[in-house]
């Protein structure tokens, strides 16, 4: 039996609903750790623009996932974006996504969680 990796040990914690030790120097309710790593005003805008989008594209879940080319427009979007700074671009990107997960036809559509492995590429520092 190979050893867990950090992230199943909290993934672990976290099904349980509880974090009992600190995290490297964080120590914090489980309460707070699900506010702080959350943004209310960015789902705010989500919800707000998949409204809206209901009127135009129809309800997300009878949407023909074929219609639309979700990934170019969010790809577009990421290019806009870090061109202009415009938040709203942040967002369409976040609605093509969810819009990708629920509606897709990617003939090898699945969730495989890809823990401890790098997620997010560090900038290069000056």
């Amino acid at each position: 039996m190979s050893a867990k990796t950090v992230t199943q040990h909290l993934r672990d914690r976290l099904l349980a609903g509880v974090i009992t030790s600190p995290v490297g120097d964080k120590a914090e309710p489980l309460h707070e750790l699900a506010e702080s790593q959350w943004c209310p005003e960015f789902e705010q805008h989500m919800r707000a623009r998949l409204l809206i989008g209901r009127y135009h594209y129809g309800c997300l879940r009878r949407q023909q996932s074929g219609d639309y080319d979700k990934i170019g427009s969010a790809v577009q979007r990421l290019h806009l974006y870090r061109e202009t700074g415009n938040l709203e671009h942040l967002v369409d990107v976040a609605n093509l996504c969810l819009v990708e997960f629920v509606t897709g036809d990617h003939s090898d559509k699945h969730f495989s969680a890809a823990d401890d492995g790098v997620h997010v590429v560090a900038t290069s520092q000056p």
